[in-house]
């Protein structure tokens, strides 16, 4: 089975309890959203998470968040084909699997094409705390070109989108910060992906980052439900 949730910032109680509940094994395919936290120390405390989820009875498919570094710059994952599509994975955890931005995947037949990234409304605050933050967190143009590329290949036609963020038009304005000035927050990400999602044909979107679970028609924003991809 293949299903998807959204940020777990490091925490994977309530994986963990879902394993247990659903008797899950390696053949089964958690898509995490973004934001899982597993390149975020960039020390010893990441290890040693990495070396916790990989007993987990489950593959971890996770998409490129803000509040993590991006595999490629870690320094230790290499690049294999998966899913008919590149993405990047270090041997001694086998389980845990990162998404390459641009990159389109099969599951059961399905096709799906992958943007992670997003603004982080919090960096000022988490760079006079002394707290990670990364430079990389947004795409980049040449990500960006990456992915309309692809895009471009196949015809401007997927079965589903799998991003750390969502389009403008899609984000739950209700759950914002309150003392988080709007003003001067970076949308350059949403903005670009409305562009994207308005010349797209796609059955179903699927992002995370805000913290909240809310289904639309073609639209699904995920934090803790876990959802079967599809359904």
């Amino acid at each position: 089975m293949i299903y998807l949730t959204g940020d777990t910032h490091g925490d994977f109680t309530r994986i963990e309890e879902f394993c247990d509940l659903y008797e899950t094994t390696e053949e089964d395919i958690l898509i995490i959203l973004g934001d899982a936290g597993i390149n975020f120390y960039l020390n010893e405390r990441d290890i040693e998470l990495k070396e916790e989820l990989c007993q987990l009875p489950l593959t971890l498919f996770c998409i490129h968040g803000n509040h993590e570094e991006r595999p490629d710059l870690v320094g230790t994952y290499e690049e294999k084909e998966w899913q008919e599509g590149l993405v990047y994975y270090e041997e001694d955890y086998p389980n845990i699997i990162f998404a390459m931005d641009g990159e389109a995947y099969d599951f059961q037949g399905k096709k799906a094409i992958v943007i992670g990234g997003a603004y982080s409304v919090d960096k000022f605050y988490r760079l006079a705390g002394n707290i990670p933050w990364f430079s990389s967190e947004q795409p980049d143009d040449w990500i960006k070109a990456r992915v309309e590329k692809k895009l471009e290949a196949l015809n401007w036609e997927v079965d589903y989108v799998l991003s750390h963020t969502g389009p403008l038009k899609y984000l739950p304005r209700d759950m914002f910060l309150p003392n988080i000035d709007q003003s001067k927050v970076d949308n350059s990400t949403e903005e670009w992906l409305e562009t994207i999602e308005e010349k797209l044909d796609y059955e179903i979107w699927y992002f995370g980052h805000f913290h909240c679970d809310r289904f639309d028609l073609r639209t699904i924003m995920l934090f803790e439900d876990i959802l079967e991809l599809g359904e």
